[in-house]
């Protein structure tokens, strides 16, 4: 049975939150700020409304989560942790001297009650409607990018992750008490994975057998960490590699392994947006649906902001018809018509002719490829051969022996002319240079939040980690432009 729990509990030390917690308490901002009754609306449904036990107060449950991404703590970790520090209470709606919920119940909330949920959509659009209400997102502009994350289990192979990480725990120990190390078991080196299981699990007894040290904080979080990848990790690991995740590629000789988000961002820096894919998606094909999106919250879209990869035909002709500004350069390929030698080879726009380095000029043209603009046609330019013949500079450039010299151009759509003027114009290069903010954006994502490497396996997982990740930064810059 589900009941709203959100009054704070009755107690005698409820003053004491007044006292601990200034009011510049990033937690106590947020709690102030943001209304969580909607995760109770979205979620009432899960529950049994009338009839078993009392369930835990989901938007308590909704709040631990949130903690665990701004904090990068495991799930027993931010719940010890919420037993003794104040701000924490305060942000649960606990009573000073309230218990805590056993760390198990994060995972069966996860699993059971945010199932099928489209949290990703609905975390966005709550933080965006805060940023309008609160009148911060004043321009029409998105700027549009997308960031990897590599997938959690191939990055190392199963005996590998438990290596690295018993690995670490000793080293935490030697730092209080090296002593300890004689009475550590001996290191496995046998391969396989089910002995280094048991050699971690025995070391996990034998620090846990010593009372005192495994309560210290710099032993407790490596150790909590072991002792989840020896238990609840233990399936993944056996897999070694997400079945979801996908190659994709940084660049022409870069790759990873896992999921992108790709991402519209306002010019104050409000995330508007998102879409999950695996990591071999083209990052052109996800804009319609970002700039859908952003439009769907409130925010008005008249300019978009964002690299070669989606300056697209399509992407332009969209936009076009929605009457909105396409900041995105054309890929080389297109504004230089797949050109060779482009340096030796000068167009004369009087005559409508290619010239070459030596001065002579192409004696005639002949259009070669389908019919229809933009049908992989191409101009071809014919020269005199016989010019060419006895040219300086023929070496690397006339054939000996050829019938013809040629050069040819790629003949551009329509689409293509207009958005090569465009991107000429000096409005188009002072908006590029807002694109830079959504890079910080990714590098706020990935080294404040943990969003470098997926938590879980899995695209479900992934969005569940973008939805967290993603209203936490945004609710922490709406708080900062409210200051």
């Amino acid at each position: 049975m589900i009941q709203q729990q959100q009054a704070m509990v009755l107690s005698p030390y409820i003053e004491l939150y007044n006292l601990i917690i200034p009011k510049d308490n990033m937690l106590r901002q947020i709690s102030e700020l943001v209304d969580f009754s909607f995760v109770y609306e979205e979620l009432k449904e899960r529950y049994c409304l009338d009839n078993g036990r009392n369930a835990i107060d989901p938007i308590r449950m909704f709040k631990y989560l949130l903690l665990k991404t701004i904090f990068e703590l495991s799930d027993v970790d931010i719940v010890e942790r919420s037993k003794y520090d104040m701000s924490f209470k305060y942000f649960l709606h606990m009573a000073p001297e309230e218990p805590v919920i056993d760390p198990s119940s994060l995972t069966k909330f996860r699993k059971l009650r945010l199932k099928d949920l489209n949290l990703l959509d609905m975390l966005i659009n709550k933080t965006v409607e805060i940023a309008i209400e609160k009148g911060i997102i004043k321009s029409k502009s998105i700027i549009v990018d997308a960031t990897h994350t590599k997938a959690r289990y191939n990055q190392k192979s199963p005996i590998e992750i438990l290596q690295d990480r018993s690995r670490k725990l000793r080293k935490a120990v030697y730092k209080v008490d090296e002593s300890l190390k004689a009475k550590f078991p001996t290191k496995n080196t046998s391969g396989v994975i089910e002995d280094e299981i048991a050699y971690c699990q025995k070391l996990i007894d034998v620090i846990e057998a010593e009372g005192g040290v495994c309560e210290l904080p710099k032993i407790k979080e490596p150790l909590n960490l072991l002792k989840e990848t020896v238990t609840d990790d233990l399936d993944p690991l056996r897999i070694s590699e997400d079945q979801d995740a996908k190659v994709g590629h940084k660049s022409a000789d870069s790759s990873f392994f896992g999921y992108k988000t790709h991402l519209a961002m306002t010019e104050e820096r409000i995330i508007t947006a998102a879409v999950v894919t695996t990591g071999e998606k083209n990052d052109g094909k996800q804009l319609q649906e970002l700039i859908e999106k952003s439009k769907a919250v409130g925010v008005e879209v008249k300019t978009v902001i964002g690299d070669t990869a989606y300056s697209e035909k399509d992407n332009i002709t969209y936009t076009k018809d929605n009457n909105i500004e396409l900041i995105a350069k054309l890929h080389p390929l297109i504004t230089q018509g797949n050109r060779k030698k482009e340096d030796e080879f000068q167009f004369n726009k009087d005559a409508g002719m290619y010239v070459c380095k030596a001065g002579h000029m192409a004696i005639r043209k002949a259009r070669q490829g389908k019919k229809g603009i933009g049908k992989n046609q191409s101009d071809t330019y014919y020269f005199d051969i016989e010019l060419c013949k006895r040219c300086p500079f023929k070496e690397g450039c006339y054939k000996e022996g050829a019938k013809n010299k040629t050069y040819s151009m790629k003949i551009k759509s329509g689409e293509h002319t207009e958005q090569m003027a465009f991107q000429e114009s000096e409005y188009f290069k002072e908006k590029a240079k807002e694109r830079y903010k959504i890079e910080a954006k990714n590098s706020e994502l990935k080294h404040r939040h943990g969003y470098d490497v997926a938590s879980s396996s899995g695209l479900v997982g992934m969005e569940l980690q973008g939805a967290m990740a993603i209203f936490t930064v945004n609710i922490k810059r709406i708080l900062k432009l409210i200051k």
